[in-house]
């Protein structure tokens, strides 16, 4: 069975968790099946943004399937993990740009999974939280690094040491969202912000992505730097030419990713 409900729609995608049941908790053939999507994504120009939500309104993905992890030896857990740190980290590689549309609860590496986009979008009924400690380990999915990196080391450990959940209404205050949708409205709202990336020039919203993420945790001048290494591959594309024709003739671009 497909873990994942894939509905094309031109430049866009959704994927939905196919996991209900579980929670959408990402179990082994979850995680394999995602990472899959994310290549298929990335070796082609055809799509440009990716919506990831879970199926139901109870859960966006409620972690690891800890039914399955209780089955694994130690070096099975660390095969698992060593995998999920690849798939995140090549969802923030892609060109693509990926939306978290949370739907429910997002614990533990479903957080993770939510960090690792590029944004968020939480419905009222969403709940966050990297709560492994209670478990006795730590977040092993990027967690530590990435919510430090996204509010800050202090709200970071407010969250972690405590593995204390926030509502949408508080992960939109510390900035770990970044759009609330009215109930009934997640997708729509995530969609719309799809489509107002996807307008853009292709290439100058890739390597604007890459830009910040590549540059958070630079010194500054270092991080100056790569914005400008990164501006001279922009500069030569005919994409750069063609806004500058579009907006003297006051027509929307026609932009080809080149």
């Amino acid at each position: 069975m497909p873990e994942f409900k894939v509905d094309a729609r031109g430049a866009i995608e959704i994927w939905t968790i196919d996991g209900e049941s579980r929670r959408n908790a990402i179990s082994r053939a979850m995680l394999q099946e995602l990472g899959q999507l994310v290549d298929r994504v990335s070796a082609s120009r055809a799509v440009r943004a990716v919506i990831l939500t879970g199926a139901g309104d109870k859960a966006f993905c409620a972690g690891a399937d800890l039914k399955e992890r209780a089955g694994m030896a130690e070096p099975e857990v660390r095969a698992f993990l060593d995998g999920l740190r690849k798939t995140f980290r090549a969802i923030e590689k892609s060109d693509c740009v990926f939306i978290a549309a949370i739907n429910g609860a997002a614990f533990g590496g479903g957080t993770e999974l939510a960090l690792s986009c590029d944004l968020r979008v939480a419905s009222p009924a969403t709940e966050l939280g990297l709560t492994e400690v209670k478990l006795g380990i730590i977040p092993g999915g990027g967690g530590t690094q990435r919510l430090a990196r996204l509010i800050g080391p202090g709200r970071a450990k407010d969250l972690i040491l405590t593995a204390r959940r926030v509502n949408a209404a508080e992960a939109f205050s510390i900035g770990l969202v970044n759009r609330l949708a009215p109930e009934g409205h997640l997708l729509e709202v995530a969609f719309q912000l799809a489509e107002a990336v996807v307008e853009n020039a292709p290439v100058a919203v890739a390597t604007a992505k890459h830009a910040i993420d590549e540059g958070t945790g630079l010194e500054l001048d270092d991080a100056l730097a790569l914005e400008l290494k990164k501006y001279e591959e922009v500069l030569k594309t005919e994409d750069r030419l063609e806004g500058l024709r579009a907006f003297a003739e006051k027509r929307p671009p026609v932009y080809k990713g080149r």
